[in-house]
């Protein structure tokens, strides 16, 4: 089985695909889709996703697309280790934890949202970035608070183990530095971003470290 994965060194969606795919200990072939050149809009590109966003995932014929519908495939097709815990109020929190980056986040600070802020609306950089810092923070100050307040929690999101959560957690916080948001607020939130980054699925995963992060 031959995986090819289609991704872009700083998209978010690309990072926690890329973590979750480490942390299953599966090795896949690393397909750069320039989104600073638009190549993801491109005739090739679409032709694999014809939605033209990152990330894509192809497995021998299979062509999987959206990331939280091919992080389930991974958790369904290789369970070990589990994503998920196994009781079903348990995954219903993690999933929760997930959610509040992957639905209420990340969606409204995506590039095309950002690009559509600057060329059609005509805002600067300035603004962008209070746009992000404004619903960064929002979701922040309610995973902040969930994880303050469960105190049967390890160093990650839940549990001992990191978890769905925290592969979608952790590429957030690389975008809210990029956008200068203002962590302070977010003790818990910054700590488990640090016992993550000791986790060589995690570190391996770092934009900083991918081949197309110095083009």
């Amino acid at each position: 089985m031959t995986m090819k994965l289609y991704n872009f060194f700083r998209s978010g969606t690309s990072h926690r695909l890329r973590i979750a795919l480490n942390l299953k200990g599966l090795s896949y072939d690393y397909v750069a889709v320039d989104l600073r050149n638009e190549e993801h809009l491109g005739a090739a590109f679409k032709a694999i996703n014809p939605q033209g966003l990152v990330p894509a995932l192809v497995v021998d014929d299979l062509v999987l697309v959206q990331s939280p519908a091919i992080i389930e495939w991974l958790e369904e097709r290789y369970p070990t280790p589990a994503l998920l815990p196994a009781d079903p109020e348990k995954r219903a929190r993690v999933r929760a934890l997930a959610a509040i980056v992957g639905c209420d986040i990340h969606p409204i600070n995506n590039r095309r949202i950002l690009e559509y802020l600057r060329k059609t609306l005509g805002c600067d950089e300035a603004a962008i970035n209070a746009w992000c810092a404004t619903w960064i923070t929002s979701g922040f100050e309610a995973l902040e608070k969930m994880l303050a307040d469960d105190k049967q929690r390890g160093g990650f999101c839940f549990g001992h183990a990191p978890t769905l959560a925290d592969i979608y957690l952790v590429p957030q916080l690389e975008s809210a530095r990029r956008f200068k948001v203002d962590l302070t607020p977010f003790p818990n939130i910054v700590a488990v971003d640090k016992a993550c980054a000791e986790l060589a699925a995690f570190a391996k995963a770092a934009p900083s470290l991918q081949p197309d992060a110095a083009a």
